[in-house]
């Protein structure tokens, strides 16, 4: 339960704060280790020069006892010949490295004794016999109080006297070297005086530099929270200021280019909205008012059959409306799927151009480049390539200025096959380009010439071209010409097919005949 709390208390914590908590631990726990670390190596390292000077001095007192000494088997000691050449060695020695000196004997008396101060001590107690038998089984070494022998630690080396006696090799006395721990303590005090004198200042300094990292990496966050809450109130003016190239900068660059997204959504929706509305009830209004009209005999009946006709029009208009807006739905929904199967497109393209016939001798288009098509057949789903193909003419046609050209061009390769739609007019503005593709984006805004369209031709045209594996792309120079161009990927198995039908037709005699007769026709 006091984990539960302890994590549910850090998730109450804000970024800013869990960065900074965290920033510091992992300071402090640096900081911690390291002294730990320098503790125990000096320490060690202290210890390792203590053990070898030590022992180096009791082997040169152990060797002078042999030299100088002999022994005596029945009292079990051992006879300095010149105690006072003896004692002035020692104490030399023991002043020198300011170390106490033992000599004691196999009962664990002290014989000889000289103070890190030079000073002979006759009086001392008895060395204690676990420390005699270490010593016994060679170098002896310990950082420690000798089993109670000093008040306090000491750095002790020992080692054995070695006497020939009679041709026989004996331990007849211990030779010990001691002395404070003092100094390494006072080493460690210092060294921790500084270490830690130099943590605080660091300590600081990381405190300050975690807390203005952590300000500002957390910063551009606020600023997009902030932003993301003016979002939900529909406020798309908010954007994240940001000059950082790193993961956090990528973030804001990637947030402003969503919110600039969203705002161009919701442009795009108003202008739905309004297109939507303008488009449901003009042909409504049409309808009610032609309808009203023959029905309380406002309109003869001499004239209801061009009234009907205008009604007629109207109702298909709405159903082009109803049938985008299911398009666009089934898309959302992911339920517009493809039947592909072999289809000629030329025949296709020139059934689409005939439906548009009145307005092009209307308006006096010049259709060219349909003299250097022929017969195309590709593996793809026709009903929704026919509707590619009559978005980009309907545009086409809308857009093209009295007495100007459409053109069609086509480019076949062993991979893909491309159709182009131009047409001259005014074109597309440079900056409008990158939105054409989008649902409800329109570069007529004032309605001035597309009065019926809602921006959903291109999006939908694009949408199935991507299913085909397609693609579909625009091209314009303002006041010159706009050409749209859609590429279908070709099948290896739709070529065979297609090459494979092209034979039998060529190998069939009636089937000639007949192609001869529509020729000639």
């Amino acid at each position: 339960m006091k984990r539960k709390s302890k994590t549910s208390l850090f998730n109450r914590l804000s970024l800013f704060q869990k960065y900074l908590v965290i920033t510091i631990s992992i300071v402090l726990l640096s900081f911690i280790t390291l002294g730990i670390s320098m503790y125990i190596f000096i320490n060690n390292y202290y210890g390792a020069q203590q053990k070898t000077n030590l022992s180096e001095n009791a082997d040169q007192v152990s060797l002078l006892v042999q030299t100088t000494s002999s022994y005596d088997e029945i009292s079990g000691d051992i006879n300095i010949d010149d105690p006072d050449v003896f004692n002035i060695t020692i104490t030399t020695i023991s002043k020198s490295i300011d170390a106490d000196i033992f000599v004691v004997n196999n009962k664990g008396q002290c014989m000889y004794y000289s103070d890190h101060q030079g000073n002979i001590v006759k009086d001392s107690k008895s060395f204690p016999s676990p420390i005699l038998a270490k010593t016994l089984m060679g170098n002896f070494f310990e950082q420690g109080d000798l089993n109670g022998f000093y008040d306090e630690n000491y750095y002790t080396a020992g080692v054995p006297v070695i006497t020939n006696v009679y041709g026989e090799y004996k331990t007849t006395a211990f030779c010990y070297v001691s002395t404070k721990t003092t100094f390494v303590n006072e080493l460690v005090n210092s060294f921790m005086k500084i270490f830690f004198t130099a943590v605080a200042i660091t300590f600081i300094i990381a405190i300050m530099f975690a807390f203005f990292m952590s300000y500002s990496m957390v910063k551009p966050l606020r600023l997009m929270s902030k932003a993301a809450k003016q979002f939900a109130i529909g406020d798309f003016s908010i954007r994240v200021p940001t000059r950082r190239q790193d993961e956090i900068g990528q973030l804001a660059k990637a947030f402003n280019e969503m919110a600039d997204s969203l705002s161009a959504s919701e442009s795009m929706r108003r202008s739905f909205i309004s297109n939507v509305s303008h488009e449901l009830k003009t042909p409504m209004t049409t309808i009610a008012g032609f309808i009203d009209g023959m029905l309380d005999g406002t309109i003869p009946n001499s004239e209801h059959k061009q009234y009907m006709r205008i009604v007629s029009n109207e109702v298909k208009r709405l159903s082009r409306l109803v049938t985008s807006m299911l398009s666009l739905s089934r898309i959302d929904n992911g339920e517009l799927k493809i039947n592909k199967q072999n289809f000629d497109m030329f025949s296709m393209l020139l059934t689409i151009l005939a439906t548009f016939e009145h307005k092009i001798v209307e308006k006096k288009f010049n259709i060219q480049g349909l003299e250097d098509f022929r017969s195309i057949t590709v593996y793809a789903d026709p009903d929704l390539i026919y509707q590619v193909i009559y978005n980009l003419i309907e545009n086409a046609v809308k857009f093209t200025n009295e007495g100007g050209y459409i053109r069609f061009m086509n480019v076949s390769t062993k991979n893909d096959i491309s159709i182009s739609i131009e047409n001259s007019g005014p074109g597309i503005p440079p900056e409008d380009i990158k939105y054409i593709f989008d649902r409800f984006y329109k570069t007529d805004k004032s309605r001035s010439i597309d009065k019926k369209g809602m921006g959903l031709g291109l999006f939908i045209s694009k949408t199935i071209m991507n299913m085909h594996e397609g693609t579909i792309f625009v091209e314009s120079v303002p006041d010159s010409f706009t050409r749209f161009t859609f590429v279908l990927p070709v099948k290896a198995e739709a070529t065979k097919i297609w090459e494979k039908g092209k034979d039998k037709k060529q190998n069939n005699p009636e089937s000639q005949k007949s192609n001869n007769q529509q020729e000639q026709k």
